[in-house]
């Protein structure tokens, strides 16, 4: 029988997916995992082709109590932020399966894999426009975030 919250299990769950069919270009960060189940460190290479070929990123998963139907506080971290249109300087992401599209049958590998597409996607490397003033007067967590797609109004 399982223990622990519905949280706790799908977390889990996630957790021996990865390690048991790991996904090429995603690893976990064991030892951040280990201390505490509800925060993981996920590194990502970035594709061969893409604009960041070559480099290594890490994000930060944060995932509450009612998780998978509430998303992860997902962010950058590190010396290394992706300079992108939809990333902060302080690691935010504006992605929208972050937030208004979320849905509980995404996961940890989703994720990393619309970011890693979300990156190899880019045609250059630049800030958001409001990237300055963002950074000075956002929450430190982006889900508290309204975030404006730019894209949406093209």
């Amino acid at each position: 029988m399982s223990t622990g919250s519905p949280s706790e299990r799908r977390l889990r769950k996630e957790l021996m997916s990865l390690i048991t069919t790991p996904t090429p270009g995603i690893r976990l960060d064991s030892d951040s995992i280990s201390k505490n189940i509800n925060e993981w460190i996920v590194e990502i290479d970035a594709a061969k082709g893409s604009l960041y070929e070559g480099q290594t990123f890490q994000l930060k998963f944060k995932f509450n109590d009612r998780y998978p139907f509430d998303s992860p506080s997902v962010t950058f971290i590190g010396q290394e932020i992706p300079e992108h249109s939809h990333i902060y300087s302080n690691g935010h992401i504006c992605l929208s399966i972050l937030s208004d599209d979320w849905t509980p049958a995404l996961s940890v590998q989703t994720v990393c894999l619309s970011i890693l597409s979300m990156l190899s996607s880019a045609t250059k490397k630049e800030r958001p426009p409001d990237d300055l003033i963002y950074t000075k007067t956002c929450s430190k967590d982006p889900k508290r975030t309204k975030w404006m797609y730019h894209d949406d109004t093209v």
